[in-house]
C-alpha cells in the first residue's frame, strides 16, 4: 500500500477535536430537554408551599363561635367554687343555723360576738366576701358593748338585752356630718343626742355622733330617728350600732368612734350588708 493510501485511510476517521465538540452538543441537547422538568418541579414545590401557608393561617371554621359558646361563670365565681371551703365559712363562734340565715347575696357583714349570754362585753368584726357563696374574710375587729343584761332571742321593751339574730343594715345618721365616702343614706340631725346617763351612770355624750340603724322592729328606708315599730311597742326598737360610751347599753351595740367612721366609710348598699349579733356560738 502506498504512503498516499495510508494517509487517506487516517483522514477518513473524524479528528479528536470533532468528537469532543459532538459530545458537547449532545450534553447541551440533553440539558435543554431537562429544563422543562426542573421548572415544572419548582412550580409544584411553590404550589405546595402556598397551600401549606394557607392551611396554617386559615382560622378554624368554628373560631367565631367559640367566644359565644363560653358560658363559664365569671372569674370571681370560679375562684370561689374552686377554693377549699371552710366548714365555718370564715365565721367563728356562729352556729350553722345562724349562718343559714345570712342572705346569699350579702357581701358585707358586721359580726358582734358576746362573751356570754348574760354579758354586756363583746367583740365586733367587719367581714367581706368577693361573691355570694364564698367564705367570709375578716378585715377589722374592735372591742364592743351590748345590752346590760346580755342577749335575748325574744327581746322585750326595757329588758336591757340586745336582740340576737341576723339583721339588715340600710340607714345611717348622726349628730356629725357623714364621713367622706359614706354611701348609705345619712341623716344629719341635732336630735341625735342621748338624754340622761348610761346604765352605770356614765355620760352618754357623743354616743350618737354616728349611728347605723339595725333593722330590728323598724321601718327601713327612713332616718334612724323614725319611731315606727311595725311589730309593736312591746318589742322595743331604735336598736343602733353607735359610738361606745364606755358602758353597757339598753340594747344597742357600741364600738369606738373611729371604728364607727370606718364602718360608715366602708358599708355599701350594693353589697347588701348585715349585722350578725349574739352570744358566742348562737
Amino acid at each position: 500500500m502506498s504512503k498516499h493510501a495510508r494517509a487517506g485511510s487516517r483522514s477518513s476517521r473524524p479528528p479528536r477535536r470533532s468528537r469532543a465538540a459532538a459530545g458537547a452538543r449532545r450534553a447541551e441537547r440533553s440539558s435543554r430537554a431537562q429544563r422543562p422538568l426542573v421548572v415544572v418541579a419548582a412550580l409544584g414545590l411553590l404550589g405546595f408551599g402556598a397551600g401549606w401557608v394557607y392551611v396554617a393561617h386559615e382560622p378554624p371554621a368554628n373560631a367565631a363561635a367559640r367566644p359565644a359558646a363560653d358560658a363559664r361563670p365569671p372569674a370571681a365565681d370560679r375562684a370561689a367554687r374552686g377554693a377549699v371551703r371552710d366548714g365555718l365559712q370564715g365565721l367563728p363562734d356562729v352556729s350553722e343555723r345562724t349562718r343559714a340565715r345570712i342572705p346569699a347575696d350579702s357581701r358585707q357583714l358586721v359580726l358582734v360576738t358576746g362573751k356570754g349570754r348574760d354579758s354586756s362585753e363583746s367583740t365586733a368584726a367587719f367581714y367581706t366576701r368577693p361573691a355570694g357563696g364564698a367564705d367570709w374574710a375578716k378585715s377589722d375587729s374592735w372591742p364592743a358593748r351590748n345590752g346590760a343584761k346580755g342577749w335575748s332571742a325574744e327581746r322585750g321593751y326595757g329588758d336591757l338585752t340586745s336582740p340576737e339574730g341576723v339583721f339588715a343594715l340600710t340607714d345611717a345618721g348622726g349628730l356629725l356630718p357623714k364621713p367622706p365616702g359614706t354611701k348609705f343614706p345619712y341623716d344629719q340631725d341635732r336630735s341625735f343626742v342621748a338624754a340622761g346617763s348610761g346604765v352605770n351612770g356614765e355620760s352618754l355624750r357623743g354616743s350618737f355622733d354616728y349611728v347605723v340603724a339595725i333593722d330590728f322592729n323598724r321601718r327601713t328606708g327612713v332616718s334612724p330617728l323614725d319611731p315606727t315599730k311595725p311589730e309593736g311597742e312591746e318589742k322595743g326598737g331604735n336598736i343602733w350600732l353607735h359610738v361606745d360610751h364606755d358602758g353597757p347599753s339598753q340594747g344597742c351595740v357600741g364600738i369606738p368612734k373611729e371604728a364607727m367612721k370606718k364602718v360608715l366609710e366602708t358599708l355599701d348598699p350594693a353589697a347588701k350588708p348585715v349585722i350578725v349579733m349574739g352570744p358566742q356560738g348562737f
